[in-house]
C-alpha cells in the first residue's frame, strides 16, 4: 500500500497553475492566506520568501517552497523589500492567456512558477493542513524535482496542443516529488504532520495496514501485532508522531472513505458502513454521527438538494 498516494487520492489534494511570475529590478509581491498550501518553483534566478513569523527564506533557481495553508506569504527579489498587495484581475489575466505576470522592471532576472494544492474539505486527515511553517527543498537536493519543474516551465514557455493535460500531471507529480524528497533530507521532522509521520517506520508500516484494509476490525493490539510492536510502543510512536491514539486515528480514516462515498456514490449505507470496518450500520452511523454531527442519509442528502 502507497499510503501517500491513498490519502492523495481520497482527500482530493489536486494542484493547479495558479501563475508564472517574471520580475526584475526591486519587486515584492504580498499574498493573502490561501485555504490550501502553495508551491512556488523558483525557475530562474533568486526570490525571497517572506512569510508570518518567519525569516526570509532565500530560495535560488530549482528550488521550491511548499507554504501551509492559510499562511499569509510574499515573494520579493530581496530580503528587505517592501511588499504590494497582488493584483488579482493581472493574475486572473495572466493566467487566462498564458503569459506570466510582470513585476518590477524589466528585463527580468527572477522567474517563479506559483502552484496551488487544495484538499477535499469533507475529509480531516490532514495531510497538507496539518503543516506548521514552510518547507523548503533545494536543487541539489532533489534533480528529479528539478527535471520536472523544467518541464513545466517549457510547457508554460511553448504552449501547444494538450498542454493543459500536461501541466495538470506534472503540477500533480511535482507535490508527490517534493514530499519525497523533503522526507529524505529531513529524518527529525517525525512530529506536528502528518507527513513528519511517515518518517516513523513502526508508525507508517502500521498506517499502511489501516489504508490497505480499512474494514478489518483494527485495534490498537491487533495493530501492534501486526507491526511487531508492543501496544505501547505502538500508542506512544502515534502520539508522538501524530499527536492522537492508533484507534482515533482508524475511526477519522474510515468516516473520511464514508463521507466521501455517502457524497460521491449511491451505494447503500449498509454497503458503505461495512466496507468501511463497522459491524452493522447502527454502529456505523453512531460513529458517523459523532464524527460530522448528522446522520450519514442526512449527510448525504445535504449533497444531493
Amino acid at each position: 500500500m502507497d499510503v501517500l498516494a491513498e490519502v492523495l487520492r481520497v482527500s482530493g489534494s489536486r494542484g493547479a497553475l495558479g501563475v508564472m511570475v517574471k520580475a526584475g529590478g526591486t519587486w515584492g509581491l504580498w499574498l493573502d492566506a490561501s485555504p490550501g498550501a502553495t508551491l512556488h518553483v523558483v525557475s530562474r534566478g533568486t526570490v525571497w520568501l517572506h512569510a508570518s513569523g518567519e525569516k526570509p527564506l532565500r530560495v535560488q533557481a530549482g528550488d521550491a517552497v511548499l507554504v501551509p495553508p492559510g499562511t499569509a506569504h510574499g515573494i520579493a527579489g530581496g530580503a528587505g523589500v517592501t511588499m504590494g498587495s497582488c493584483d488579482r484581475e493581472a493574475a486572473a489575466r495572466s493566467f487566462g492567456d498564458g503569459r506570466a505576470l510582470r513585476l518590477g522592471s524589466e528585463p527580468a532576472q527572477a522567474e517563479v512558477i506559483v502552484l496551488h494544492y487544495e484538499q477535499d474539505p469533507e475529509v480531516s486527515t490532514p495531510v497538507l493542513t496539518s503543516l506548521a511553517r514552510p518547507m523548503h527543498v533545494t536543487a541539489r537536493q532533489n534533480t528529479q524535482f528539478g527535471r520536472t519543474a523544467e518541464l513545466l516551465a517549457e510547457e508554460l514557455a511553448q504552449p501547444q496542443i494538450g498542454t493543459a493535460a500536461a501541466v495538470n500531471s506534472i503540477v500533480d507529480l511535482l507535490l508527490v516529488q517534493f514530499v519525497r524528497a523533503w522526507l529524505e533530507r529531513h529524518p527529525e521532522a517525525r512530529s506536528g504532520s502528518w507527513l513528519g509521520a511517515m518518517r516513523d517506520p513502526v508508525v507508517r508500516d502500521a498506517l499502511a495496514r489501516v489504508h490497505a484494509q480499512p474494514e478489518r476490525p483494527w485495534t490498537t493490539e491487533a495493530l501492534a501485532v501486526a507491526t511487531s510492536v508492543s501496544r505501547a510502543t505502538l500508542s506512544r510512536r502515534f502520539r508522538s508522531a501524530l499527536g492522537q491514539t492508533p484507534g482515533a486515528y482508524v475511526t477519522q480514516w474510515r468516516i473520511d472513505l464514508a463521507s466521501v462515498r455517502l457524497r460521491d456514490t449511491d451505494e447503500p449505507v449498509e454497503s458503505i458502513s461495512g466496507a468501511v470496518g463497522y459491524a452493522s450500520p447502527h454502529a456505523f452511523s453512531r460513529a458517523f454521527r459523532r464524527a460530522r454531527g448528522t446522520a450519514p442519509g442526512e449527510y448525504r442528502s445535504r449533497f444531493r438538494r
